[in-house]
């Protein structure tokens, strides 16, 4: 084998000289050196013959560097995170391996094209509808109540090519226009049923967020009320036995208490049916509106229990697997039913929103309709509207008012304006004179769009749309103030919510659940603390303009009372949020590998850590360099019937003694290793194991390793040094994520020449997260699209 690849080194060293000879390729003495080192790091693996992931760098080298940029992409992104060559083989030193890295962008950024996208269509995903609703109508919806789910592509759940448009989604937007239409003009008044369930691990032990001071546990939802009139809530599943005297439910409405319950013993509140497997009802008058019901108890008694049974944090309505003694009661669902005896409601938000004329007659309705309906049709469409425009709404509000009222016309002009295209539908025009591919800026008011879709996931509001339509929106210097006057709206709160969320796969924290009688402490409370520390972090990298590397070292936290028990952080009470510093004790914590959120996400069976899911999420959320898919009939570690084996890393460098799993856990594991002083449920540990595992012993944790580039370290806190020294390379997939989400489509190896000038660019400014959207919203893929063929059918069909 040695022969052969000395022979393949020979001849790809006679080729190029061949080339050389002939004036193919350059003959700079740059190129020769770095092309040398390719030759003697990469090619050995990388060639025709063996062929290693998937890359023959021996073929393409005999060509010019930017005639293949799909391949020496690849290179680069394994470059950058110092991945290779592998670990165990020779690498360059430290300054020729940036030489050769920054040499091979160079070649490949000199001769790049604009690269914008093609997509001409991008609907409205759950998020975003809900959000515009609000924005029309002042009416707050639950998206999942009314649509089906959004299918995710890339990471996030805005992408164009994913948002397909079928008879089914059409037939969910119209009847959903129907009752929004009628929600927001106040002419509902059948009654309906909402049922609202407390997630089963739910210990209700804490404040809910939005309830009083000095209150405990229930539940807190927002609900719509369509219509003035009389509503009935009910209160069941109190869990099990007899409870403390003097307990009381409280009901509350927007932060009033409309009814209390008092506990009269043997497991009975006042007004409850049936005994303790009854409910508790009521029913009171609400006006209509988007409003907080909160069913809370009022933290009266803190009485200690003093039985002989250890209490842990997990108490919930849930069959709890350990034995626990439920002192407090804990609500298990609420219903809401109503409207009953409903009437129209007077100045509602969304009324207000709507009429912003008022005819005193019957020949002021036409032009009172016209300005109604006109600026509710900007506001959906994203731009000025004209008669034409406008003209089949006015033919539904003629329908409407030629059989009731002038609010009866209104409503029915709404609901046609909801299930227009082009409210549901993000169109870009393409000019008829330009060519198959060829490049173009888009249009103001389309810019508009796109910015206002990024940073809001919401439409464009009054000042933008009339900056875009006079056509000075993109200004570089107005374009960059309007930039940052959207960060610093609380509109940017949905780049925490669908940006952040979505890029730290927060939406996936309400399926972990390790087993309760190896983490007892474990509940929702938890969670969602876990949830709440990570996106208030990114929160403030935004709202402050911090540098997105803080997001790897971060001194600061967000804890509650619940976190920092969990923790061990002292002298933190009370379920609000605070921000902490993290001294020298707990510079563990620093940064998100620190947080909770990450640490449970990567758990993989019910009573242990996973070295592999951590090591691989960082590689795929930090670092944008996934690992290959694992090949197939790969036994379990349970499965391996070593019973020698006492630690889990030892059971895992046996796994990966023989290949195919070497190349791969070597670069993965020593990350996981280096953060297994963090248990499954986030705990810091410096000792390992459960009575499942290892035949029950607990072993001292050894997460001393070295990384996949050769760097001893020893623990979290070095493992973050690593990162940090590899900064750029985050920097770019942060980037690269940023203009995944902004532009709704996945980057490509072409886009990867403007994400380098993005990240460059924005190193004078130190990485600020302004600078980093900037840098996405004024790039050509942003700015700029290209015409193809396949979207005159698109539109078409539009």
């Amino acid at each position: 084998m040695k022969f052969i690849k000395a022979q393949t080194l020979l001849l790809s060293a006679g080729a190029l000289l061949f080339l050389y000879s002939t004036n193919v390729l350059p003959q700079s003495r740059t190129d020769r050196r770095q092309i040398t080192q390719i030759e003697e790091y990469c090619v050995g693996c990388h060639n025709f013959e063996d062929y290693a992931g998937s890359l023959d760098l021996e073929t393409i080298l005999t060509d010019e560097i930017p005639r293949n940029p799909e391949h020496w992409e690849k290179a680069i992104r394994k470059m950058r995170a110092g991945m290779m060559p592998p670990p165990g083989q020779d690498r360059p030193s430290e300054r020729n391996y940036l030489a050769l890295t920054e040499w091979l962008e160079n070649k490949i950024d000199s001769a790049a094209d604009i690269n914008p996208g093609t997509k001409t269509l991008h609907r409205l995903n759950q998020s975003e509808y809900a959000n515009v609703i609000e924005e029309l109508t002042g009416i707050r919806i639950n998206p999942s109540l009314y649509l089906p789910a959004d299918s995710s592509a890339r990471g996030f759940d805005n992408q164009a090519g994913s948002l397909t448009i079928s008879p089914t989604l059409l037939e969910a937007y119209t009847k959903a226009a129907a009752q929004i239409a009628r929600m927001a003009v106040g002419f509902w008044s059948s009654p309906n049923e909402m049922t609202y369930i407390v997630e089963a691990d739910n210990s209700q032990n804490m404040q809910l967020d939005g309830m009083p001071l000095n209150t405990r546990g229930g539940i807190a939802v927002e609900h719509n009320f369509p219509a003035d009139g009389e509503y009935s809530f009910s209160m069941q599943n109190f869990g099990m036995g007899s409870f403390i005297p003097g307990e009381k439910l409280e009901l509350s409405i927007d932060g009033e208490r409309v009814h209390l319950f008092e506990y009269t013993g043997v497991g009975v509140f006042s007004g409850m049916g049936g005994g303790q497997d009854g409910s508790l009802d009521v029913t009171v008058p609400v006006k209509a509106g988007t409003r907080l019901v909160g069913a809370t108890f009022l933290a009266t008694n803190y009485r200690p229990d003093i039985g002989l049974i250890q209490q842990y944090d997990r108490k919930s309505v849930e069959n709890d697997p350990i034995p626990q003694v439920h002192n407090h009661p804990a609500i298990g669902m609420m219903k809401v039913q109503g409207p009953f005896n409903a009437e129209r409601p007077e100045n509602s938000v969304s009324q207000e929103k709507i009429f912003i004329c008022s005819p005193a007659n019957a020949d002021e309705e036409p032009e009172c309709a016209t300005r109604i309906i006109s600026k509710l049709a900007k506001q959906a469409f994203r731009r000025p509207v004209n008669s034409e425009d406008i003209s089949p709404m006015m033919t539904f509000y003629a329908q409407g008012r030629s059989g009731g009222s002038f609010e009866d016309g209104i409503e029915l002009a709404l609901r046609r304006l909801l299930a227009d295209p082009e409210f549901l539908v993000r169109r870009e025009h393409e000019p008829a004179e330009l060519n198959d591919g060829d490049v173009y800026p888009i249009t103001d008011l389309e810019l508009a769009s796109r910015l206002s879709f990024f940073l809001w996931s919401s439409i464009p509001d009054e000042a933008l749309i009339d900056l875009a339509a006079s056509g000075r929106l993109s200004e570089p210097e107005i374009l960059e103030e309007q930039v940052l006057r959207m960060l610093d709206d609380p509109r940017a709160d949905a780049l925490v919510k669908n940006f952040g969320q979505q890029w730290f796969y927060l939406r996936n924290l309400p399926t972990t659940a390790p087993d309760g009688i190896y983490y007892p402490n474990w509940d929702a409370e938890l969670r969602h603390s876990f949830q709440e520390e990570t996106e208030l972090l990114f929160e403030s990298i935004m709202r402050e303009d911090r540098s997105i590397l803080t997001l790897l070292d971060a001194d600061y936290t967000f804890i509650n009372e619940r976190l920092a028990k969990h923790y061990g952080m002292p002298n933190v009470y009370g379920a609000h949020f605070r921000r902490v510093e993290l001294g020298d004790e707990f510079e563990y914590r620093r940064g998100i590998l620190g947080q909770g959120s990450f640490l449970a996400l990567t758990w993989a069976e019910n009573f242990r850590t996973s070295p592999v899911k951590r090591g691989v999420w960082v590689l795929e959320n930090l670092l944008g360099t996934p690992p290959p898919a694992p090949p197939a009939n790969v036994p379990a570690l349970e499965e391996t019937g070593e019973e020698q084996i006492t630690t889990l890393r030892d059971q895992l460098t046996l796994h990966r003694e023989n290949e195919p799993c070497a190349t791969c856990h070597a670069i993965m594991d020593g990350i996981g290793f280096a953060l297994e002083n963090f248990d499954a449920d986030g705990k810091y540990r410096t000792h390992a194991g459960h009575p499942r595992q290892f035949g029950g012993k607990s072993t001292p944790i050894d997460s001393e390793v070295v990384l996949w580039d050769g760097t001893p370290v020893n623990g979290p806190v070095g493992l973050r040094e690593v990162l940090l020294k590899y900064s750029p390379q985050f920097v770019r997939f942060a980037v690269e994520k940023l203009m995944t989400y902004g532009v709704g489509r996945g980057v490509e190896y072409s886009d990867m020449p403007a994400v380098r000038k993005i990240v460059k660019d924005s190193e004078k400014d130190d990485y600020r997260f302004s600078a980093l959207v900037l840098g996405v919203v004024n790039s050509p893929q942003f700015q700029m699209r290209m015409k193809v063929s396949e979207n005159v059918e698109e539109l078409a069909a539009y």
